[in-house]
């Protein structure tokens, strides 16, 4: 699971004309500055009417994912980038405003797996109605709405005429953000299983996906792991992986096509390409101990192979002890380049029939 910095939007819902929502908001994203930057979260303030989306105007339906307006898409991608949402919402009539209900209705696969919380403000009920009929809602996209919430009673918050909530109520405010970012990270192996880029493992319940400089600290960790053994078959601690910073590998993964197995926000084993001329090197193909004989090794071997084209050289390198690997990379159609055995280090090889 990515350790990157979380992107919360913060959906100011109103667009009646002097409104209280965008002080609300401006209240809320102020209150959680400090709290946020110590919790690794970009706080992104949004208010629906800036969106200029007209009622729902899509022929496809919405869990397609096919957009045809430019409206749509804007905020198809405003979604999507998202890791979390807090909907500042007022209550008009017993529940949300319609135009918070148009603006979820527009999308599907973007809200799923992502939490949300709400910051209601109202007459009697501070808007609670309003957020007990939002989240029948939300549920049904699989937005993940949170039980901390944050609900402001005007007649108390307002203080001739400026909004001044109190100190109680900012101490909500940090609950429900601390909540949302424990709630974000859980769900995000959920979020990445269905991305559109993620492919089923071969293990149940594993997706495959991109690596990046953000994955740096799961990639370390699983070196350390996986080329201990590697050093004790070789009798060398000579081994690149294992002494290479989170910072060292946060650069190699910014350079190298590297694929990641993952499984409830665990990496389960990696393998990373880069092409030079007609050569595609093969590197840092890694299980994790615990799973080793089920296939995953042969599976990420596969996936980074599929990168060669006609006529290329697939070239790899392992330990010279690293009998197990030998034996592995020749049942798959490898050979033993001459020569390579003196430094401690076997190159293999495997040309890409035409």
């Amino acid at each position: 699971m990515t350790t990157k910095r979380l992107r919360v939007l913060v959906l100011t819902c109103t667009t009646r004309p002097n409104a209280l929502g965008p002080a609300v908001g401006r209240w809320l994203t102020e209150t959680l500055a400090p709290e946020a930057e110590r919790l690794g979260v970009d706080l992104v303030p949004l208010a629906i009417g800036d969106l200029d989306l007209p009622f729902l105007d899509e022929e496809e339906h919405p869990s397609t994912g096919v957009h045809h307006h430019d409206h749509t898409r804007r905020w198809s991608r405003i979604v999507a980038e998202a890791d979390g949402f807090v909907f500042v919402t007022p209550e008009y009539n017993y529940g949300m405003p319609a135009t918070l209900k148009n603006a979820l209705d527009y999308l599907s696969p973007e809200w799923a797996w992502k939490p949300v919380g709400f910051v209601s403000y109202g007459h009697t009920s501070a808007g609670t109605r309003a957020v007990q009929h939002a989240k029948q809602v939300v549920t049904t996209l699989r937005l993940v709405p949170l039980g901390a919430t944050v609900a402001l009673r005007i007649a108390d918050a307002l203080r001739d005429g400026r909004l001044e909530p109190e100190a109680r109520h900012a101490d909500a405010a940090q609950g429900l953000l601390a909540e949302l970012v424990r709630a974000a990270r859980a769900l995000a192996p959920m979020r990445e299983r269905e991305h559109a880029a993620s492919v089923e493992g071969p293990l149940p319940g594993s997706y495959a996906r991109r690596l990046g400089p953000d994955d740096a600290a799961e990639v370390t960790v699983l070196q350390r792991c996986c080329w201990m053994e590697e050093a004790l078959a070789n009798d060398t601690l000579a081994i690149p992986a294992l002494h290479e910073s989170p910072a060292d590998v946060r650069a190699w993964l910014a350079d190298w096509d590297t694929t990641g197995l993952w499984r409830d926000g665990r990496l389960l084993g990696m393998v990373r390409t880069r092409r030079i001329a007609t050569d595609l090197h093969v590197g840092r193909l890694a299980v994790a101990p615990d799973l080793r004989g089920l296939g995953v090794g042969r599976w990420l071997l596969s996936r980074a192979e599929s990168a060669a084209e006609e006529g290329d050289r697939i070239v790899l390198s392992t330990g010279a002890a690293s009998h197990r690997n030998i034996a592995l990379y020749e049942r798959q159609g490898y050979v033993v380049l001459p020569g390579t055995w003196e430094q401690g280090v076997v190159d293999l090889v495997k040309p890409v029939a035409a």
